[in-house]
């Protein structure tokens, strides 16, 4: 260990580390404004000057590395005066009424005014920045409080990526700007706050916290981020019942204190006035029940289109809901048998409530039954991975990214649809980082990137099998590790014997130099600045031999950490299995797996869309993914139940279930949490579905187009409401905490499925208490879920603290595994699979001569169900459109902003145009958050992955008219 002296005390230090890094690690305090721990020193306050033994001036600590022997003096009368001298200057031009400022309590500079005796200036007061910014509904810009300290513009380039900010102007007439001082509309700043987070002064302040109060007045209570699948810890700031703004902080596990715009400014969908707050039956049900005297009938208008549907239902009491819901489950089972009756769980729900719901339904139903939107997301990823290491998850951390040589982004538009994610992609090229990118649109990252391949729509495994082509070519794989660690490698071999980069470049469009600088950039996972003339290393007479299993491989090749980042480009394909499975074999040709910042990382989409499958809410797996089929293990988990067996067959997909309620072989449905009305392929099938339900009930925080057709509608908490944990995308549990009470009588969802399993046992004559549905908390469940879940059994409320913990985490004393895979895969060996290219199952034709393809915006969130519902997200992207590239729109003289209405064989969407070059010619992008231009009207739920049974989103096969010539 090497050593110095900080103020007589020898401390340890980490190679390459300042001294202000070093102090503050060993609880030594140093005055600082302008240096905060996750960005590059600046030097710029001068507050943090040391004494150096042996140097005649002091020197910022900040940006001072630490030496051996070196002897550090922090305080001194000397540093003292300088340090009172520089604050005086900081307060010459900075407002001192903190009495009546919002940043009072919580401001770096008065607190340093404060210790240092400082209560007014003694040179001439003067504000020389006195702009004030008020143009957007997230925070204000007051430049008076500017202390230019540039912590806002370096988080922007550091960390988010963007430069929105920077500064301007020169001396007294100096400040922080957009380009040109225009409002942030303008600029490419996404509203993610992180510059208010770092802020030290009141420069940058939440808009909803001015006037509300000062930080002492407030609760801090902390809570994860109910939005994607990142799992970012959040700090709320709560006054009486309301929150007042929203913050990270540092200890959050999966994003340290960065927040997106969705976390930091998305929570005010809680205080909607669209809450549902109490049960409602719709009028045909309850008039049967005698609850009403009119008769009504269900309107044709689609939920789509409907303009009041609140009077479609009247409000009933708890008891009433509950009861109808159980007796009309029970008249369906016992007519139809449990089979007949299907339900969807959410990746919005807590552990603990998707483990009840499946638990309803495979013991108090009699059914497999049940699925969920991983379905429609990343079905592919827990079969592909499943089959290719034993575990369908992502194999590292997400904080392990940023110490990437090389990171591979593929099929995710991760700046928009995972942003924390992305922050720590730009970490990794801001250390050198090299960044491949393969899609077919132009994503934000590309920004960043040190090579972007763009494929066109649906042939990106063409470049995938061809880079595996080029790697075993040249010599690239780790040959030890594919003699020591997996099988099936001579039939892998010799099935990419076709798939040259010339093929490649033929079906994909991406040239097929670019495929051979993409293989070796990964397999040997090289920085930016290791790449040189990559030409040179590539054998002239390789693309004539033959792929062999040779001894051909360099064991002297020196190979940094490099990983793969992919999402729903990859797997809402017909074969996304294939294409997971793709990204899995090069991962094992190349040995990038298994250690730090390396991996297969799937993003998962929803906030607990991991651990809704973890916990068994597949039509194929129980929790913990035990197949429904293994009669052991479906026997152990019954026994855990009270019961004997389980149904013994697999349950129906999403699909399949929308399938069987046309064709009346199911006959109701219980959905929790999701609207398969917006976010299902081909709704206007969808549709036809539920309305064939005997009865249908829906469990939910607004009314969603999907409850409009329901006879029983059941209010729940949302997540900010309640208890329990969340799965991230890392495979990490976390707790929930309630942040403020749900509105009404709505209830947390756990509860409301354990009452409907009490009495749909009374209802079909079942011996009370046989199978467990009252629990006094989501603790007791979490505490069942563990016995009869491996991967969970030491998961347990009392030992997830503020970290949480990592599965597999197979007892109550285990640590978590935050890498999977070091020195073993689940299934033992890690398997290769021979892949075929296939193209998507429906092409463009001269009738539908564009490929559409759909996905995420930044400030909106699945179906909009919760953002559309946000003040800030809403007026940032109030309406939908489609992308289309000038040359298409040209050909049919579209205007730039103006109308279009796109085609596809299942219907029709008509929405606005957005003339973009971040799509090809040929292909259009459509986000799914738009009721009113649903992109699944357009989407088709035919050619179903043969093995995941996901449906297809990213190719359906379109045309766009201009309804200006029609009008």
């Amino acid at each position: 260990m090497n050593t110095l002296t900080i103020d007589g005390r020898a401390v340890h230090f980490k190679p390459g580390a300042t001294v202000l890094e070093t102090a503050l690690a060993h609880g030594i305090d140093i005055p600082r404004l302008c240096y905060h721990p996750a960005l590059s020193p600046s030097g710029g306050c001068r507050l943090c000057l040391v004494e150096i033994e042996g140097r005649p001036n002091p020197a910022p600590s900040c940006g001072l590395a630490c030496a051996e022997g070196m002897v550090i003096q922090t305080q001194s009368e000397q540093l003292t005066t300088i340090r009172r001298d520089l604050i005086d200057l900081f307060v010459s031009e900075h407002p001192l009424n903190c009495a009546t400022c919002d940043k009072n309590g919580a401001c770096e500079l008065q607190h340093y005014a404060y210790e240092y005796g400082i209560g007014q200036t003694s040179y001439d007061f003067e504000v020389s920045r006195t702009l004030f910014q008020d143009d957007n509904p997230f925070f204000v810009r007051d430049h008076q409080y500017c202390i230019l300290c540039g912590r806002c513009t370096r988080v922007c380039d550091e960390v988010v990526g963007r430069n929105a900010i920077d500064y301007a102007g020169r001396g007294f007439d100096s400040h922080i700007a957009t380009p040109f001082d225009g409002i942030m509309l303008d600029s490419s700043c996404v509203f993610c706050g992180s510059c208010v987070q770092v802020c030290p002064t009141a420069a940058l302040v939440p808009k909803t916290q001015h006037g509300r109060g000062r930080e002492w007045e407030f609760q801090r209570k902390r809570t994860i981020c109910g939005y994607c699948g990142v799992g970012c810890g959040i700090e709320y700031m709560v006054k009486g019942h309301e929150i007042v703004y929203a913050r990270g902080y540092p200890e959050a596990p999966a994003n340290g204190e960065f927040l997106c715009v969705k976390g930091r400014s998305g929570w005010d969908f809680v205080s909607s006035p669209d809450r549902l707050t109490q049960p409602l039956v719709r009028r045909d049900l309850a008039y049967k029940l005698g609850i009403t005297a009119e008769p009504w009938t269900l309107p044709a208008t689609s939920p789509l289109k409907a303009r009041k549907p609140e009077e479609y239902f009247v409000p009933v009491s708890w008891e009433q809901a509950l009861q109808i819901v159980a007796d009309e489950l029970a008249k369906v089972v016992s007519a139809h048998g449990g089979d007949a009756v299907a339900g969807l769980s959410s990746a919005r729900c807590t552990n603990e409530e998707n483990y009840l719901f499946q638990k309803l339904f495979r013991a108090g139903i009699g059914t497999n039954n049940v699925d969920h939107c991983a379905r429609l997301c990343h079905a592919s990823t827990v079969t592909g991975l499943g089959m290719a290491f034993g575990s369908g998850a992502m194999t590292n951390s997400i904080q392990g990214i940023r110490d990437a040589h090389c990171v591979l982004i593929t099929g995710s538009n991760t700046a928009e649809s995972h942003p924390v994610i992305s922050y720590e992609v730009v970490r990794a090229v801001k250390k050198g980082a090299s960044l491949v990118i393969i899609d077919p649109r132009r994503v934000p990252l590309v920004d960043h990137a040190t090579l972007w391949l763009q494929p066109m729509p649906g042939t990106d495994i063409y470049v995938f099998l061809a880079m595996a082509h080029v790697i075993q070519r040249e010599g690239w794989g780790d040959a030890a590790f594919i003699a020591a660690r997996t099988e099936g490698f001579a039939d892998y071999v010799a099935s990419l014997e076709v798939y040259t980069p010339e093929v490649a470049a033929l079906h994909s469009g991406v040239p097929a130099e670019k495929i051979e600088l993409a293989a070796r950039v990964y397999a040997l996972g090289q920085k930016a600045n290791e790449i040189g003339d990559w030409r040179l290393e590539i054998d002239p007479s390789a693309q004539s031999r033959n792929l062999t299993i040779s001894q051909s491989h360099n064991h002297s090749i020196s190979r940094g950490p490099a990983c793969i980042l992919y999402a729903m480009g990859i797997t809402q394909r017909t074969n996304g299995t294939d294409l997971v499975l793709s990204l899995a074999n090069l991962a094992l040709l190349t040995g990038q797996i298994g250690k730090h910042a390396t991996g297969i990382n799937p993003l998962r989409g929803q906030s607990n869309v991991q651990g809704a499958c973890d916990l068994g809410a597949l039509p194929n797996v129980l929790p913990g993914y035990q197949p429904v089929t293994d009669a052991a293990k479906r026997q152990a988990v019954a026994a855990g139940w009270g019961l004997d067996d389980l149904p013994p067959h697999n349950g129906l997909t999403v699909v399949e279930m929308m399938h069987a309620a046309v064709e009346k072989h199911l006959r109701a449905m219980y959905i929790m949490g999701e609207n398969p009305m917006l976010s299902d392929p081909n709704i206007t099938h969808v549709e036809e579905g539920l309305r064939a339900l005997d009865f249908l009930v829906v469990q939910d925080i607004f009314l969603s187009e999907s409850a409009q057709l329901a006879h029983v509608v059941l209010p729940a908490a949302a997540s900010l409401e309640k208890d329990g944990t969340f799965t991230n995308t890392e495979r990490r549990v976390q707790h929930l905490h309630p942040i403020v009470p749900p509105p009404g009588e709505a209830l947390p969802d756990w509860q409301i499925t354990g009452a409907i399993g009490e009495r749909l046992d009374a209802a079909l004559g079942r011996p009370a208490g046989q199978v467990r549905w009252r629990f006094r908390s989501t603790a007791e469940i979490a505490t069942e879920a563990a016995a009869v879940t491996p991967i969970y059994a030491g998961i347990l409320h009392h030992r997830l603290g503020d970290g949480g913990l990592v599965w597999p985490c197979p007892s109550p004393e285990h640590p978590g595994t935050p890498i999977l895979h070091t020195e073993r895969f689940s299934r033992g060996l890690g398997k290769f699979h021979a892949v075929q290219a296939n193209l998507p199952a429906e092409q463009p034709d001269p009738e539908f001569p564009l490929i559409l393809s759909t996905g995420r915006v930044l400030y909106h969130y699945h179906t909009g169900t919760m953002s559309r519902r946000s003040v800030g997200l809403d007026w940032r992207e109030p309406r939908g459109y489609v992308e289309v590239n000038p040359a298409d729109a040209a050909a049919i003289n579209l205007r730039d902003g103006g109308p279009v209405v796109i085609h596809s064989r299942r219907g029709q969407v008509r929405t606005q145009a957005r003339f973009s070059d971040r799509v090809q010619p040929g292909v259009v992008f459509l986000s799914f958050h738009w009721k009113e231009a649903p992109a699944n009207l357009l989407t088709h739920d035919f050619g179903l992955d043969p093995l995941a049974k996901i449906p297809e989103y990213k190719v359906s096969a379109v045309r766009l008219e201009n309804p200006s010539r029609r009008e």
